[in-house]
């Protein structure tokens, strides 16, 4: 594997995506295909976005979410990169096919 997943129970959130690093909450996650999907959806944003760029526009559209939301859950479920890794995490074949900056062209 070119990724390496790391268990860490100390994390606030389930998973994350640190290229080249999937950090993970819970153990039962460490072999979970579509959890690990997910992940790796990430890793082509932040591979497109150069990486650095991918995690400041993450946070911006965030904090964007927030004011317009003024909920975390709907904020975050609403983050243009978690709107691709949701509507495709159940598609282990997703990455395969998956078009370059796909997250601009997400149809609801």
């Amino acid at each position: 594997m070119w990724y390496k997943t790391i268990y860490c129970p100390w994390l606030h959130v389930n998973g994350m995506a640190l290229y080249p690093f999937i950090l993970v909450k819970e153990k039962h996650n460490l072999n979970n295909q579509r959890f690990i999907n997910h992940e790796l959806i990430h890793f082509k944003q932040q591979i497109e976005l150069l990486i650095l760029p991918f995690y400041i526009c993450y946070i911006i559209n965030y904090f964007i979410n927030l004011l317009y939301y003024k909920e975390h859950q709907k904020a975050y479920l609403q983050i243009i990169f978690e709107r691709e890794a949701y509507k495709y995490d159940k598609d282990l074949s997703y990455l395969k096919q998956r078009k370059f900056l796909a997250f601009l062209n997400l149809q609801d």
